[in-house]
Order: C-alpha cells, then sequence, then structure tokens
C-alpha cells in the first residue's frame, strides 16, 4: 500500500531547495509587461518540464506571447473524465524606477525568509508552486485517475487577452476545475471576484494664450476637473445583491475586517461601485490654454451592478457636469463572477490547505479583478491560491514569504491528488476517499 499523500508532502519538505531555487530563476526572467515578451521564461519552463518527462505544446498569440499547455495525462487503468487544470502567468507589471527598490528587482534573492524581485508575489512563486508539485507528481509516478493540464499565459498584467480567453476560446485546453495561483491569503483562496468597467471620455476646449485665462480661451482640462469630482457619484449606485451571494460578501467583508487588509475601510469595497483616475493626459504646453483632455477610469462593480450600467450612470453624471463627451468602454469589462464554495475543486483546496496548515481555511471574494472570469465564461469552476506579501504586489521592495511558498506548494500537490483521485490498489481507498 502506498500512502501518496504522505509521500508527496515528505517530498516537497524534502526538495523544497529546489522549490526555492525554481521560483529565484523565473524571477530573473524580466518578462514586464508591457511590453510584453515570454519567450525566454517560456523557453526555460519547457525545458524543466521536458526534464521531469512532460512535453509542452506552444501556442503563440504573436511572435513574443507564448501560451504553453502541458499535460501529465492519468497512468490508471481505472481512469476518470475528470481534469484539473493549474494557471499562472508569465509576464509582471514593470518594476518602475530601480531607485526605490531595496534590491534588485530581477535578483530572485532569497533573503530573512523572503523570496525578493518583482513577481515574487503576482505571481511567479506561485506559478513556480504549480510547476514543481505537476514535476513531481511525474517523478514519482502517481497513478493519478485524471489528467492534471498546466496553462502558462503571457498576458494577464495588460487585460489578459492574449493569455487565457485566447487559449479558451480556441479549445485549446479544456477541463473540469482549475486552479489560478493568483496570490491569496495563506487561509484564504479567492472563489469569486468584481466585475470590471474600465473607460475613458474625451473632453474638448478652445486653446487661448495662457497669460489670458480664464478670461480667453476655454481649458479642457478645467471642464475634465468637474467631470473627476461628478464621477466620484458612482460609489453611491446601489446594488441589488443576489440572495445566494450575501452570504459569502458578508464573510468576506468580515475577514478583510479581521486581516485589516489595506486599511480597515477596505472591507466596504465589496458592495459598492469603486472609482480610480487612473491616468490624466491634457494640454500641450504650460502657456497654452488646453484644448483637450482625455482621462482614464477603472471602475470596479459588485454583485447586483452591471458594469454597461456604470457606463449609462458615467455619461448622466459627465452630462449633469455640462460635459458632452463620447464614454469609451476599454480594458477589462465584465460582471462579478464566483464559484460556489460547494463545488469540489473549492472543497478539495479548502480541506487541503486546512490539511497543510492545520488550520481553519475558507474561500472569500477578491475585490479586484483576474483570469478566473474567463475560466466561468466557458463553465470551468475555478479558484485561486497562491504565496504573497499582499501589501508589497505592484509596488516597490515586492516580495513573497518563503514559508507560504512551500505551504502553497503542498496544497496545490494534494489538491491534485484529492482532485484527481489515486489508483485503487488491492483493498486500499484512493487519496481523496482517505483525505
Amino acid at each position: 500500500m502506498t500512502d501518496w499523500k504522505r509521500k508527496v508532502l515528505a517530498a516537497i519538505d524534502e526538495q523544497q531547495d529546489e522549490l526555492l531555487a525554481l521560483c529565484s530563476k523565473l524571477i530573473q526572467f524580466p518578462s514586464e509587461n508591457p511590453p510584453g515578451d515570454s519567450r525566454e521564461i517560456s523557453a526555460f519552463i519547457i525545458d524543466y518540464l521536458h526534464q521531469a518527462g512532460i512535453a509542452t505544446s506552444i501556442y503563440p498569440a504573436t511572435e513574443t506571447m507564448l501560451n504553453l499547455v502541458s499535460t501529465l495525462s492519468a497512468t490508471a487503468e481505472d481512469r476518470i473524465s475528470k481534469k484539473l487544470i493549474f494557471c499562472g502567468h508569465t509576464d509582471v507589471v514593470p518594476a518602475g524606477d530601480r531607485s526605490r527598490w531595496d534590491f534588485d528587482p530581477f535578483s530572485g534573492a532569497i533573503e530573512d525568509g523572503y523570496l525578493l524581485g518583482r513577481g515574487a508575489s503576482d505571481m511567479k512563486a506561485g506559478l513556480a508552486g504549480q510547476i514543481f508539485a505537476m514535476t513531481l507528481l511525474a517523478k514519482l509516478g502517481v497513478p493519478l485517475r485524471g489528467d492534471l493540464a498546466l496553462l502558462v499565459v503571457p498576458d494577464e498584467e495588460t487585460g489578459g487577452h492574449l493569455g487565457v480567453p485566447w487559449v479558451l476560446e480556441r479549445g485549446l485546453v479544456t477541463g473540469t476545475a482549475a486552479v489560478i495561483a493568483e496570490p491569496s491569503g495563506p487561509q484564504n483562496p479567492t472563489i469569486g471576484q468584481k466585475g470590471s468597467c474600465w473607460f475613458e471620455f474625451t473632453v474638448e476646449g478652445t486653446p487661448g494664450h495662457g497669460s489670458l485665462s480664464p478670461i480667453v480661451g476655454d481649458s479642457a482640462i478645467v471642464k475634465a476637473a468637474k467631470g473627476i469630482e461628478a464621477l466620484q457619484r458612482l460609489w453611491d449606485i446601489k446594488p441589488d445583491i443576489p440572495e445566494e451571494v450575501k452570504e459569502i460578501i458578508r464573510i468576506s467583508q468580515e475577514y478583510v475586517k479581521e486581516s485589516e487588509q489595506d486599511g480597515s475601510l477596505a472591507w466596504q469595497v465589496f458592495d459598492h461601485v469603486t472609482v480610480n483616475i487612473g491616468t490624466i493626459q491634457g494640454g500641450t504646453k504650460v502657456n497654452v490654454v488646453a484644448d483637450r483632455c482625455t482621462i482614464q477610469v477603472d471602475s470596479r462593480v459588485p454583485f447586483g451592478v452591471d458594469y454597461r450600467d456604470v457606463l449609462d450612470r458615467a455619461r448622466s453624471l459627465l452630462l449633469e457636469a455640462g460635459i458632452e463627451s463620447e464614454v469609451k468602454g476599454f480594458g477589462f469589462q465584465g460582471n462579478a463572477n464566483w464559484t460556489s464554495s460547494e463545488e469540489q475543486i473549492v472543497t478539495d483546496l479548502v480541506s487541503s490547505i486546512s490539511e497543510v496548515s492545520s488550520k481553519e481555511a475558507y474561500g472569500v471574494l477578491q475585490w479586484a479583478s483576474s483570469d478566473a472570469r474567463h475560466f466561468r465564461t466557458h463553465r470551468i469552476p475555478v479558484l485561486q491560491y497562491g504565496p504573497a506579501e499582499l501589501s508589497t504586489i505592484h509596488n516597490f521592495n515586492e516580495k513573497a514569504p518563503v514559508w507560504q511558498i512551500i505551504q502553497c506548494a503542498k496544497v496545490y500537490a494534494l489538491t491534485a491528488l484529492k482532485y484527481l483521485e489515486v489508483e485503487v490498489e488491492a483493498g486500499v481507498n484512493t487519496v481523496k476517499n482517505q483525505a
């Protein structure tokens, strides 16, 4: 009788240095997006998987943006029709001003219990954990009854159009469930996300000599400022929250209050439309009255509000402010979405967290958006779980705790064993039934 659960978890403990080395290596590839070029990091991942006997199919969305699909096929005679997808992205947001980092953002160094560098939390440590878990299952020869796929995408940070949706729409990978290695709390995978409504509008003005303003000319920037102030009232939209998500919203609010993520007031965003004025581009010269100003807005949409209604309300608010302008949606567009906490992949991963950590675990909502929405569009139950120092995501000095990296790798492996099950030996139940 082989106790695969014990054997796999012990192997991760024994080989954790190899796992951390893989994390460091992925960070050393400066896969910033923009500009977006995944060729070098993809070549490394393909070779790493190949050494474990796992082949990879390459699907280029562009010359420089490569989607990778690798599959560890079931080896058990009593196969089942389940297929679990591990998913992660290789692109990271730009490091920005290097002088504001306390360390090289692409060093991948490990110091004082942290993995350091751009992408440590979002999300190369999580991706490394999935890659490591998959190769470990292959090397150990675990007789899985279902298939395990790894989907590595090059485009998530700028909208993701060349990544997960590009692959799913073409049927290049299919599955019955998915786990995305996006950053989360160590005990709290995210099982749902708010919707998104990115939009922009351009205000026209009349140029004139700056020395005569406001007597001469009509500043587009001043008019745009009135529009910006008016758009703050999007927060006041009242959601008609469906009964089935009221409880998970309450749980998520309490979770944030207790953990005080991003300040103790962040719990309020779960049932409100948020408004971030992301960019302002206007004017031609300091001494010229601005003839044009373009504003880009990032709005996140709660359950019970349609993102198209947010666009309509934005148009109304601008008109009330005296601004006649076309409101154009772009980038992230979509409604809030979630995976029920009763789905098997959710219960399997949550129970795996509790088993590995010996602490309570439960799913919560995320106030941002992610690739998870694309899986749900294709009716694939999905949730997110990954190591992170949440305050450093998209920030200078990004890092991730080593202990979380190891815990997540164990959770990925154990979830695969539970969801896909292991071939029944004579007189022995599957890993799933043992757990």
